[in-house]
């Protein structure tokens, strides 16, 4: 009954089959850890920026332990470009020299991070703002990529400057914030061994951090629905068998190859899931962990 002694409208009541219904995906989830990578079209939508906050909130007040890791490359090319520093690429790569390497920390570590952290707090929360180099946390190693000359067929070694990949990470801080009601919000910004910072691609700094912690789900936020098979549908499911198949027959293709070896990559360092999923649609990380259906690709062992 309602307050005034009338019936509950239809529509309150689907309210309530809602909630009824998510109460079993709510228990999975209890305690867990869930890793988010947030980026793409979802961190420059203001709608879509206000109802991940949201999410994120919803899921730390269920009981689940987010950790949100993000991105934001356009606003670094962004800045580079208002304080005319002109990027390098080599082989069609980009160079991180030591002058961008610090512009890159100013704006990940510093201004999208703390946006991201207001606005979780906004919605209830109480996000906290960190990078690979709070409290050790995250150690790399200079990462380098090979590409073959055209004209020689000969690989060649293409030195990208300050870009490293996760060697170590060290679980303290996590713990720490996962057993307290402060919620992480981590830029993929860390050291190396002597001390040299380095830019991360964030995925890849996703994959390690849940990996580390055993997660039992990472959810890359992307611009597309997950992986498609050659008529264009959505594939709800794949197992790593299964997704490198799909690599070998040309299904999956251009840059959503990377996409998927990287989620292979976390699955093996120990995470139990990994989801690629779209971010342009609203509340997509509730509608991926608290339904049935889901809202992208799913990866598995």
């Amino acid at each position: 009954m309602a307050e005034n002694g009338t019936e509950a409208p239809d529509d309150y009541i689907a309210e309530a089959r809602i909630l009824a219904k998510a109460l079993p995906y709510m228990q999975r989830y209890d305690s867990q850890t869930v890793v988010v990578k947030f980026g793409g079209n979802a961190m420059v939508d203001d709608g879509l920026y206000k109802s991940f906050a949201r999410d994120i909130t919803l899921l730390k007040q269920s009981g689940v332990n987010p950790v949100v890791i993000h991105g934001g490359g356009p606003q670094i090319g962004s800045m580079l470009g208002r304080l005319g520093i002109e990027s390098e690429f080599r082989n069609g790569l980009r160079v991180t020299d030591k002058a961008t390497v610090e512009i890159v920390e100013m704006v990940l570590a510093g201004l999208i991070n703390k946006q991201i952290v207001t606005a979780i707090n906004n919605e209830g929360g109480r996000a906290m703002g960190l990078c690979g180099k709070d409290g050790n946390m995250v150690r790399v190693k200079k990462l380098t990529r090979t590409v073959v000359d055209p004209d020689s067929n000969i690989e060649k070694v293409v030195d990208l400057g300050f870009v490293g990949e996760p060697d170590y990470v060290n679980r303290t801080v996590l713990d720490l914030v996962a057993h307290s009601d402060l919620l992480p919000v981590i830029a993929p910004v860390a050291p190396d061994a002597e001390g040299n910072t380095y830019n991360v691609n964030a995925d890849t700094f996703a994959g390690a951090i849940a990996g580390a912690l055993g997660a039992r789900r990472l959810l890359f936020l992307t611009d597309v629905h997950g992986v498609l098979d050659k008529n264009g549908e959505l594939i709800r499911q794949l197992k790593i068998k299964e997704a490198k198949a799909l690599i070998d027959n040309g299904t999956i293709s251009g840059g959503m190859i990377p996409k998927v070896e990287t989620c292979i990559a976390a699955l093996r360092q120990g995470v139990e899931g990994v989801v690629i999923i779209d971010g342009r649609i609203p509340h997509a990380v509730l509608l991926e962990l608290y339904t049935e259906h889901g809202a992208g690709t799913l990866i598995t062992h």
